[in-house]
């Protein structure tokens, strides 16, 4: 069987034709054929031991080993401090059939594999023998790891980003990944069952024979990046694990490159954990102690899912790190436990917010809002237009995901709509909902019947007639008020009211008229 690490076992080489056709006998160290064979050395001088590195195979007729017991003891305790694999004696006429006891006694006490051979073999033939197997052995290693590094570069091709990257490696390794800041700081986690917790469980300690590869960084910024960890819970790692790792490391330095801070790589760590428990990928009970590991700490208090949604003009290159700092900067006035996060893909920062009362939730939803939208001003967005932030219904851990998924849904089909500091998610229901039927063409065929009418007029007529009807249905009817916003006399919004009412053929005090208008003036932001 071959050994992992680019080597093969001392027990696959005694079965290879060079050594087998030596009939080799084992004479000590049989429980640890095992041993990794890193290469082959033949050998006839006393000081063999100066020239090895250590996981050689050393091929000797014996010429070195000296004739006195102390020379032979001495020869074989040199050998193994420098770690060889085994040591392979032929035996020919010089030592009558049988090893000297001195040399096997030596060997049997440093726990030193010693065999004997029974007839004379070519010792350049198994060294290419041997050679041969550890170079297919290391190659086929090599296939392995770049199996994975070319599954890590297509799930980067297909949209994936690190936590994709992280999954491949941790599935290859079966042992939980995690990729953290060079002073140790968690960015992500992945693996099966519970990796989060597991690094909770660590308390900072670093079991022995764990995997560490750092991953650089580009020209000009610090030399390391991150640093790539995989921990051996669920089994022991070799060296295919560590060459998978490095070529991880390098698609993932290619990913945070792009990043540039590790407080955008944070930021996106925490949003891709809240959209992840919006889609119901992290399960409820596990939630809590996830959120803990990233900093999050709500108490027993409801918990407040809050979208914020850009308009346009998304950050660029270190641009999602300045604004997530802003952000967190201007939170952290509010006073409220926070969990904040960015999502590059979708132009949106989510956030949990832990309240102690659910009575609280409008006063924290004005400050939290505010902060927001300063924190945008600060990273130099708000020239592409005000943001959008959404605030979701509170409840407990087991509400968090829905409501995290209907204000980020809900920021979508809120755009448009005039500016207000904060939307309750709750109200905008049929927005939503419009927003959603927005591809259908039964939607806009409905638009279309319900006030085409009006706008062919205000393509080709003054004054416009929409704005009259949305404000006159903004204010239920009330002439009165739709007058004093309009700056209209009465009479004036009388005659644009009829010519409206003329123009779709309906009566505007007619219950199903209205809502059916009120609608289709919605409706009309999401169609062509």
């Amino acid at each position: 069987m071959e050994a992992q690490g680019g080597g093969i076992t001392v027990r696959r080489a005694l079965e290879l034709p060079g050594l087998r056709g030596g009939l080799p006998e084992v004479v000590t160290g049989a429980d640890r054929l095992g041993r990794t064979v890193r290469w082959v050395h033949a050998g006839e001088v006393p000081n063999i031991a100066s020239l090895l590195k250590g996981g050689e195979l050393l091929l000797t007729t014996g010429l070195g080993l000296g004739t006195r017991p102390a020379e032979q003891r001495a020869f074989v305790r040199r050998l193994a401090d420098r770690g060889i694999a085994a040591l392979v004696v032929e035996l020919g006429t010089r030592f009558g059939g049988r090893l000297p006891a001195a040399l096997v006694e030596a060997a049997r006490t440093a726990g030193l594999p010693l065999v004997q051979l029974h007839r004379e073999v070519a010792f350049v033939t198994v060294t290419e023998e041997i050679h041969t197997e550890i170079v297919n052995g290391h190659y086929a290693l090599v296939r392995r790891a770049e199996e994975v590094h070319r599954r890590c570069t297509e799930a980067l091709l297909d949209g994936g980003g690190v936590p994709q990257v992280l999954a491949i490696l941790a599935d290859f390794a079966g042992n939980p990944v995690f990729l953290e800041t060079p002073d140790g700081q968690l960015l992500y986690a992945a693996g099966a069952g519970e990796p989060l917790q597991v690094r909770e469980g660590l308390g900072g300690h670093r079991p022995a024979g764990s995997v560490l590869v750092e991953v650089p960084g580009g020209a000009g910024a610090a030399s390391v990046r991150a640093r790539l960890v995989i921990v051996p819970v669920a089994g022991a790692l070799d060296q295919v694990h560590r060459m998978a790792a490095e070529r991880a490391a390098g698609t993932l330095a290619v990913v945070l490159m792009q990043a540039r801070q590790e407080e955008e790589l944070a930021a996106r760590g925490r949003g891709d954990f809240l959209h992840d428990l919006a889609e119901g990928r992290v399960a409820v009970a596990e939630a809590p102690a996830q959120a803990r590991v990233l900093g999050f700490r709500p108490g027993d208090g409801p918990l407040l899912p809050v979208v914020m949604r850009l308009s346009g003009g998304l950050p660029g290159a270190g641009g999602w790190a300045v604004l997530a700092r802003a952000v967190a900067e201007e939170l952290a006035s509010v006073g409220v436990p926070a969990l904040l996060g960015v999502r590059p893909v979708e132009g949106r920062v989510p956030l949990l917010l832990g309240l102690r009362a659910e009575s609280e939730r409008a006063a924290v939803a004005d400050r939290v809002a505010a902060a927001l939208r300063a924190g945008a001003e600060r990273a130099d967005l708000e020239h592409t237009g005000m943001p959008v932030v959404v605030v979701a219904a509170a409840g407990g851990w087991a509400a968090a995901p829905a409501g995290l998924r209907h204000a980020a849904e809900t920021a979508t089909a809120a755009r448009g709509l005039a500016d207000r500091p904060w939307f309750d998610a709750r109200r905008l229901d049929i927005d939503l909902l419009l927003w959603r039927l927005r591809d259908h063409p039964d939607l806009s065929a409905f638009v279309e019947r319900a006030i085409g009418p009006l706008r062919e007029h205000d393509l080709r007529a003054r004054p416009p007639l929409l704005p009259t009807l949305e404000t006159y249905l903004a204010h239920a009817g009330r002439k009165a008020e739709t007058a004093r916003e309009l700056h209209l006399n009465r009479q004036t919004l009388y005659n644009r009211l009829a010519r409206i009412a003329e123009l779709l053929g309906t009566d505007l005090d007619d219950p199903h008229t209205v809502l059916a208008l009120s609608l289709a003036l919605r409706a009309r932001r999401h169609t062509a």
